[in-house]
């Protein structure tokens, strides 16, 4: 049995890049960072991004284009997949993407406007609250560990 699974939760570096196939495609790449903590051999509490590169195809890619901008927090479910090209110089080059199959929105920033267009809102709850986590006795987890 083989498993190419991935999940992403982090926060968009820079705004998405929709583009369009020759044969009309939706497709929009999006930057994401995660972050990692830690504490080192000295005790002090550590902070490591990690960078991905998400591609989203079809109508997923046009709703992560009307929706999402730099910062916006996102959940992507995927695979990992590689693809090799040769540059202008003719040097060969590889890059790892994450292929989103399905992608989830965060909660929209206060002061992003709802959907436009006659479009229906994402959600109308209050964003300002954040869900309530329980950790049981002694869980490793912390919750000032936890990035959202």
């Amino acid at each position: 049995m083989n498993v190419n699974k991935v999940f992403i939760l982090g926060n968009l570096t820079r705004d998405p890049e929709l583009r369009q196939t020759p044969t009309g495609q939706s497709v929009c790449s999006l930057g994401v960072a995660t972050n990692t903590f830690f504490t080192d051999r000295s005790g002090q509490r550590q902070k490591r991004a990690e960078f991905h590169t998400i591609v989203v195809w079809g109508r997923q890619a046009e709703i992560a284009n009307q929706f999402l901008k730099k910062g916006s927090s996102v959940f992507v479910e995927g695979r990992l997949q590689t693809r090799s090209w040769q540059d202008k110089q003719g040097q060969p080059r590889k890059t790892t993407e994450i292929i989103g199959e399905r992608i989830q929105l965060g909660p929209r920033p206060s002061g992003m406007p709802a959907a436009s267009g006659g479009a229906p809102a994402m959600d109308e709850a209050p964003h300002d609250e954040l869900p309530e986590i329980n950790l049981e006795e002694g869980s490793d987890i912390k919750p000032e560990e936890i990035p959202f």
